[in-house]
């Protein structure tokens, strides 16, 4: 299936990647009730993404004197700039794909009178 962005993470995916529900949509994660993980592959990588996005996650303060134990360190504030765009985007790689010659061989193959003779000696 072609991966795309969606309306947000399952609750099964949060939880897997230790980020609680509630405070999600405040640090920049969507998330969505509804949904439902179908496969094993789509839930371990949307669970890694999710603790990507934990590591790379700069929390500035409220208020610029009181610092919580949920805020990034103060050098590390300082030298952070903020992200415009899409960001952490899923890249999509290529299939390899090979391309073959036109062979005289294939030209000449009539595909669908092989299927209609090899039909009628199957009956």
């Amino acid at each position: 299936m072609k991966l795309r962005t969606g309306r947000g993470f399952t609750l099964e995916e949060l939880k897997a990647a230790g980020i609680p529900k509630k405070p999600a949509p405040t640090i920049g994660i969507a998330v969505d009730n509804h949904r439902k993980n179908r496969s094993l592959e789509g839930l371990q990588a949307n669970i890694q993404r999710l603790k990507t996005y934990k590591v790379k996650l700069v929390i500035f303060p409220r208020r610029a004197r009181k610092f919580k134990d949920v805020g990034s360190a103060i050098d590390e504030l300082a030298t952070t700039t903020q992200v415009k765009g899409d960001y952490m985007p899923i890249i999509h790689s290529k299939p390899l794909v090979e391309l073959v010659k036109d062979i005289e061989e294939m030209k000449a193959f009539k595909a669908y009178g092989k299927l209609r003779v090899e039909r009628m000696n199957a009956r």
